[in-house]
């Protein structure tokens, strides 16, 4: 028979602190996305129907080329910290979770690095 009080049963069996910070960063992250994706729904919307060129001399605009910069790397990284809540909720061996985790941080690193450096090689003249 136990005759510990569940308090002290269930310390050092949560979130080891970190829940908090990881709450805190997805709420930011989202924040932000926000007013990114509105400006970008009402910016593609504007460019239906044009043409190439025009497309590219819009992505070329400095102001532009950092918004759509950034609306990948904060888009990636919240995608990132929803999918890590996901694996850790559902997948119960640590080792599958780690190498889960350690995949779905490369894939969304490299889809980051895909889409700046593709914002970055329309800026400057790239194609």
């Amino acid at each position: 028979m136990n005759f510990r009080h569940p308090l002290g049963r269930a310390r050092g069996l949560g979130s080891a602190k970190s829940g908090t910070g990881h709450f805190i960063s997805q709420r930011i992250t989202a924040t932000f996305l926000v007013p990114l994706l509105v400006w970008f729904a009402v910016a593609a919307a504007s460019l239906a129907g044009a043409d190439y060129t025009t497309i590219v001399a819009w992505v070329s605009s400095p102001i532009v080329s950092v918004l759509l910069i950034s609306l990948v790397g904060i888009a990636c990284y919240h995608f990132y910290l929803g999918l890590q809540v996901i694996v850790e909720d559902y997948v119960a061996s640590d080792l599958n979770k780690l190498v889960t985790l350690i995949i779905l941080r490369a894939l969304c690193f490299l889809m980051a690095v895909a889409g700046i450096y593709s914002v970055l090689r329309i800026s400057f003249g790239g194609f």
